[in-house]
């Protein structure tokens, strides 16, 4: 099998990864599910198709030993963001598959509150959730929409770039971690000298990054990021904890002062079996989460969305709830998703008569 027909086959089948492992089995993973192919090349046979979506340069660094992240576009059309690296002496390379065109925010089942907060003039909006969740499509759909719609400048930060975006309405920079600049925190103090509307930093992965994303959001500019958290609560944690603890309250009040939003999504396995479902938590910023925040108060926030319906927010468990209730996913998938088993089996009733 050469690297074009194992990519035929992940696209027609839907996969969302491709694993290449010189010395073993493809795999490949869909619908959430790890698959092992009965495929197994030679090792010549692996490492070509490795070295296939590498450059010289690129194929000298992995092999002195450097790991790689790559993005780039296989024949024009479906674009493709590759892990390159080192196991047992041998190489190995994970390749996510992204859509071959930025979906729409109401293709992805988003609620239309996330126009709403896409469109804000300033502000902290921050997409959530575990590896694998959809947050970089989720990022996308969202400045696609501003592309469409807004007259703005977005400069993003990528590790590596995946969606490319043509200007449209908007005028959009692209930058690479490592290419066009050494860190986050580097290209984000960078970025308020180049006149930005919104600056998209691709993961808030320690402290100098979140707090030169905070100083961006204060300053007047909309900054989007994502982080690896499970709901609005875990977020705000995430955030405050991974400051120095001199510093923790005057970031707990910039960050309740300046976060706009919080997309909190996870993809689970449908009932049929035949896809996932997205399922989101969206908290907004409103008068009383900032409060809560403010007065460190977080085990409130659940609360808080649960109140905020008509501002479009709704906790976990409400989406988790309407999905099982809808036929769209078990009451075991459900139960494995929530990070409140108590308030899960309290809002689906007598738990005896849900099967799993």
């Amino acid at each position: 099998m050469t690297f074009e027909e194992l990519m035929d086959y992940a696209i027609e089948h839907e996969c969302s990864d491709v694993h290449i492992t010189v010395g073993t089995n493809l795999a490949v993973r869909r619908y959430g599910v790890l698959h092992i192919l009965d495929e197994r090349p030679s090792a010549e046979e692996s490492l070509n198709m490795i070295y296939t979506i590498l450059s010289p340069a690129e194929i000298e660094r992995v092999e002195a030993g450097e790991d790689l992240d790559i993005g780039l576009f296989i024949d024009n059309e479906v674009r493709i963001r590759a892990n390159i690296y080192h196991q047992r002496n041998n190489l190995a390379c994970s390749i996510r598959l992204l859509m071959a065109q930025i979906p729409e925010i109401d293709d992805l089942g988003l609620p239309e509150v996330v126009k709403t907060l896409a469109t804000l003039p300033n502000g902290l909006l921050l997409v959530t959730g575990p590896t694998g969740s959809g947050k970089t499509t989720t990022m996308a759909a969202i400045v696609d929409y501003i592309n469409k719609n807004e007259a703005r400048h977005v400069i993003t930060i990528e590790d590596p770039i995946e969606y490319i975006y043509p200007h449209n309405r908007a005028m959009i920079h692209q930058r690479e971690l490592y290419r066009d600049t050494p860190s986050f925190a580097d290209a984000l103090h960078s970025s308020l000298r180049e006149d930005p509307d919104i600056v998209l930093v691709g993961e808030m992965r320690d402290f100098e990054t979140i707090q030169a994303a905070i100083t961006a959001a204060e300053t007047g500019h909309l900054v989007l990021s994502t982080l690896h958290t499970m709901s609005a609560a875990q977020t705000i944690d995430r955030i405050i904890d991974a400051s120095p603890k001199e510093l923790q309250t005057s970031i707990r009040s910039q960050f309740a002062t300046c976060l706009r939003g919080v997309i909190s999504q996870q993809l689970l396995p449908t009932m049929d079996g035949n896809g996932r479902a997205l399922v989101t938590e969206i908290m907004v910023g409103n008068n009383a989460i900032t409060n809560l925040i403010r007065e460190d108060k977080i085990v409130m926030i659940p609360g808080a969305i649960q109140s905020g319906h008509k501002e479009g927010m709704h906790t976990l468990n409400e989406d988790l709830v309407g999905l099982f209730r809808d036929g769209k996913i078990s009451k075991k998938t459900a139960t494995l998703a929530t990070y409140d088993v108590q308030d899960l089996e309290k809002q689906l009733g007598n738990s005896n008569a849900f099967a799993f």
